[in-house]
């Protein structure tokens, strides 16, 4: 019995009627077999104009000396000849704005390589003052207030090595 309903399904003929009858029966048709890939055309991106010969060997024009039938003839190689021109200016244009692209990008590269290269070079002279000099610390700066705390008593109390010292470190601070 399921045979006979599958053949009755399959006589059955569907008439289109419509833009949406056809969509059904399409969507339809892919449904039915869903693990089949399904190919969908791509768009041409550009459409390729064939362009008119160079050379243009009837040439005529619409002056009043012509016949009915010339004048047809004309007309199709002026179009022709307006398409000539606009594909070449088209691409005349494209050609151009691809040029202008790649100086924006070159223009780019170059400022973002000067960029980086000015900072390795500042990097590379902190690292260098950093192996001549070691940086102090914070720790190392709460002991030098501390120690300069101690130095000022000591100067209240009249030793004169200490505030040398003190005097060289000032300098040294001043330096950084």
């Amino acid at each position: 019995m399921s045979d006979n309903k599958e053949s009755k399904e399959e006589k059955k003929v569907i008439v289109v009627k419509n833009a949406t009858d056809l969509q059904r029966l399409k969507l339809e048709k892919l449904m039915k077999n869903p693990d089949r890939p399904v190919l969908i055309p791509e768009q041409p991106k550009q459409k390729n104009l064939p362009s008119a010969p160079d050379f243009v060997r009837n040439v005529m024009g619409s002056s009043a000396g012509a016949g009915s039938g010339e004048f047809h003839v004309y007309r199709h190689l002026r179009r022709k000849e307006y398409a000539r021109q606009k594909f070449i200016q088209e691409k005349s244009e494209k050609e151009q704005l691809d040029d202008q692209y790649h100086m924006k990008l070159e223009e780019n590269k170059r400022i973002a390589e000067e960029k980086t290269a000015k900072k390795r070079a500042k990097r590379l002279k902190k690292k260098q003052k950093a192996k001549i000099k070691p940086k102090k610390t914070k720790t190392d700066n709460v002991q030098e207030k501390q120690s300069s705390s101690e130095s000022d008593s000591d100067e209240d109390t009249g030793s004169k090595g200490d505030t040398k010292e003190h005097d060289k470190e000032d300098e040294e601070q001043t330096d950084e």
